[in-house]
């Protein structure tokens, strides 16, 4: 299974942070491959490997520099390119909850999890002295926290068997299947020279990070303009009254607001219709197809003509935002 991406939209924008990591990535591989002859000089290669990366012994004896340096280092162009696929598509939404200063601060702390936990698991089993490479424990990080944040959203996934397809496969079970496999696998072939124990270290601080970002309320919430609500005309037949717990939100932005709003019965972008009335400032979001719901919001005083810049509908969700 190979994740091309997800259903879960950003609410802030692009995000340069992960694509940063992703071009270091790129940019560290690119010298190794310059100084390592694509790897065919083995002096070279194992000077880079003994400089720059975790050398268990070394780490737990207090090289911190090494737990950061290795992060960044790749063994291939597949493992190079399978890291940065699943970073891509998990990283961005992690970006976009977290910030990015904490989403680097907790990316770099879930790869020094990894390397301490791969470290110890290293030493017990006799291996000691090999060092270890790579972006996957602080990756694995990104995948437990997206589990936690995330468990609903659906990763559109590769599937390569006999044939080739494509299928929507729930967060929930595709993050917990690759975390069960690293655990199998692990246990198979202990001896792969593949760090499955830093995978499963760097996940499970991964998870726990993303529990208690959930449970404590860290992020940083947008300012709410208005206290929307939800209005049920019963002038309109046909219309389904929503459920108690399907709030719409209101977010504000730099230079515009965005309404978010659950919309059941809609099956395109087309079918939305809008309607505001400028003496009462509300919107009313309505589709013209039967049996759907309807909404309506009041927007903030200081919003006099509204302009619709985009209107976006996926999975039940309605995104309007506004200039």
């Amino acid at each position: 299974m190979f994740p091309v991406h997800d259903d879960t939209e950003r609410i802030h924008g692009r995000p340069y942070l992960n694509y940063g990591l992703i071009a270091v990535n790129v940019i560290v591989f690119i010298y190794e491959v310059v100084a390592t002859g694509y790897f065919s000089n083995e002096a070279a290669t194992n000077a880079l490997l003994q400089r720059y990366g975790a050398i268990p012994n070394q780490v737990l004896s207090g090289n911190v520099s090494s737990i950061f340096t290795s992060m960044f280092l790749h063994g291939g162009i597949a493992h190079l390119v399978g890291n940065m696929v699943f970073l891509f598509v998990f990283g961005d939404n992690i970006e976009d909850r977290f910030g990015r200063i904490k989403y680097l601060m907790v990316y770099l702390m879930w790869g020094a999890a990894a390397t301490i936990g791969h470290s110890i698991f290293a030493i017990y089993a006799g291996n000691g002295e090999i060092p270890a490479i790579g972006a996957s424990g602080a990756i694995s990080g990104v995948l437990g926290a997206y589990l936690l944040m995330f468990p609903r959203a659906r990763i559109y996934t590769l599937i390569f068997a006999f044939f080739i397809t494509t299928v929507r496969i729930p967060a929930i079970a595709f993050i917990p299947f690759w975390f069960i496999m690293q655990i199998v696998l692990g246990f198979l072939d202990p001896l792969s020279g593949v760090a499955y124990s830093a995978h499963i270290g760097g996940f499970l601080v991964g998870m726990a990070t993303g529990y208690l970002w959930k449970t404590l309320k860290l992020y940083q919430q947008q300012p709410v303009a208005s206290k929307p609500k939800w209005y049920y005309n019963k002038n309109r037949p046909n219309k389904v009254e929503m459920g108690i717990n399907a709030q719409p939100e209101l977010i504000k932005g730099p230079d515009f607001y965005e309404i978010i709003a659950e919309m059941r019965g809609v099956t395109s972008t087309s079918e939305i219709k809008l309607d505001y009335d400028p003496n009462t400032k509300i919107m009313r979001i309505y589709s013209s197809a039967p049996n759907t719901s309807e909404v309506k919001i009041k927007l903030p005083d200081d919003i006099s003509e509204p302009q619709v810049d985009q209107v976006q509908y996926l999975n039940g969700i309605v995104r309007i935002r506004l200039r």
